[in-house]
């Protein structure tokens, strides 16, 4: 029954990935989705408490049984797709949120139809004027870049977990308070010397060029045999998605974002905010996650910031996180009971970031904070593309470009766990 109810939602999910829904009832196929999976998702982990148990059982009377070991570890990778199908799912539902559910008004009909017709047969009409750039690129209409954008959520997690701010130059500054300024007491009559005076330190987000360079024949698009947005987006998402998935994480500032990783303690850009680094906290084992070094890790997050507090991990990582159980016997990990809501670790929420470390000795697999507060990705304002029919024939090619930038906004919201005793 358990497999059966896993198989039926696996299924659901994959058709549903491949229908072309319209914007205004994604919200509904998606929420009869997520039933689905999360029915299955809970029928799983509940096989794994109860296999996992009796190997914990069999290994203490020393009698494990290594296919005993083999079914746990099918169920969790079992669980691990279920959850990642939910988590996409909700992903969804929050892309479409984001726009009202629906596709709305075009904002600009005259610019869109004339970049339509420039895409598919390179006419250029005097309203494209208003993209032209020296260069010969346009910038994409609003309910393109809006798609893109759209798509980069699901892709992206870092892009759904952190703040956002759009830009309309090269790069973006911001000041912080160092604070500084100091008090005291005195009489009614006595001298009021001057006190100190705050500090500020200031920190640059520059952007760099993320690019892909899809390519149609031209009978493709003289034929109209195409969705041309839903085409570009999907060309262009998996592209940007990879890219800036490495960069938000792990990017060296050299035309890319700095990685969130390297704000670390220890990491290579430890010192270059005003307020510091982003503080570490042991696993409290030299090779791998215990729960005792978890806790610690939600317990170092001042209570002030834990309102809006999560985990990122990667899968592996989760896989590990899901056979530790707390002095009770109580499991840590809980799977996703409805629509929205994300699989839990001591209450709170995960998101799965695939570039994040697997479990290893002085790796640091997960970090725990509000992420929103803690890291600033910065988009300069349009997707611009360049419609190149010369270069590989018979294919004409669409050189996409976005600018994207990103960098730490507050260390003290933010913790690391290090894998060490």
């Amino acid at each position: 029954m358990a497999l059966a109810l896993i198989a039926h939602a696996m299924a659901a999910h994959a058709a549903q990935a491949h229908q072309d829904v319209p914007r205004g009832i994604v919200s509904v196929h998606a929420d009869t989705e997520v039933k689905a999976l999360i029915e299955g998702l809970n029928t799983a982990f509940a096989a794994f408490k109860t296999e996992h148990s009796k190997h914990l059982d069999d290994v203490k009377q020393g009698t494990a049984d290594a296919l005993q070991a083999l079914k746990v570890d099918n169920i969790n990778a079992d669980i691990a797709k279920l959850q990642a199908a939910v988590d996409e799912t909700n992903a969804k539902m929050i892309a479409v949120q984001m726009n009202g559910g629906a596709a709305g008004q075009l904002k600009d009909k005259e610019y869109s139809a004339a970049f339509s017709a420039h895409f598919t047969k390179g006419e250029v009409q005097a309203a494209l004027n208003k993209g032209q750039a020296t260069e010969g690129g346009y910038l994409a209409p609003v309910e393109w870049d809006r798609t893109i954008t759209d798509r980069l959520i699901i892709s992206s997690p870092m892009r759904a977990l952190c703040a956002v701010q759009t830009i309309s130059t090269n790069g973006f500054s911001k000041l912080f308070n160092n604070r500084g300024a100091t008090s005291g007491w005195v009489g009614e009559a006595a001298v009021r010397p001057e006190t100190g005076t705050p500090t500020f330190g200031s920190l640059a987000y520059n952007t760099g060029e993320l690019y892909a360079n899809p390519a149609a024949t031209q009978q493709m698009l003289d034929d109209s045999a195409i969705n041309l947005e839903a085409w570009l987006a999907a060309e262009v998402d998996a592209e940007f998605a990879y890219q800036e998935g490495v960069a938000f994480l792990s990017g060296n500032g050299a035309n890319k974002p700095n990685g969130l990783l390297t704000y670390i303690t220890g990491g290579a850009n430890a010192a270059a905010h005003p307020w510091g680094d982003i503080k570490t906290v042991k696993s409290g084992d030299a090779a791998k996650l215990t729960a005792e070094g978890l806790i610690d890790l939600v317990t170092a997050l001042p209570s002030a910031y834990s309102a809006g507090a999560k985990f990122t991990m990667n899968r592996n990582t989760q896989a590990a996180v899901r056979k530790l159980k707390d002095g009770q016997g109580n499991y840590l990990w809980q799977p996703s009971f409805q629509g929205g809501v994300p699989a839990t670790l001591l209450g709170y929420g995960i998101a799965e970031v695939a570039g994040m470390p697997d479990v290893a000795a002085n790796s640091k697999p997960v970090m725990f904070g509000d992420f929103k507060r803690g890291y600033l990705i910065v988009d300069r304002t349009g997707v611009r593309v360049l419609r190149d029919p010369f270069s590989n024939k018979p294919y004409v090619n669409f050189y996409t470009t976005k600018r994207v930038g990103g960098g730490l906004l507050n260390p003290d919201v933010l913790k690391a766990l290090t894998v060490a005793a």
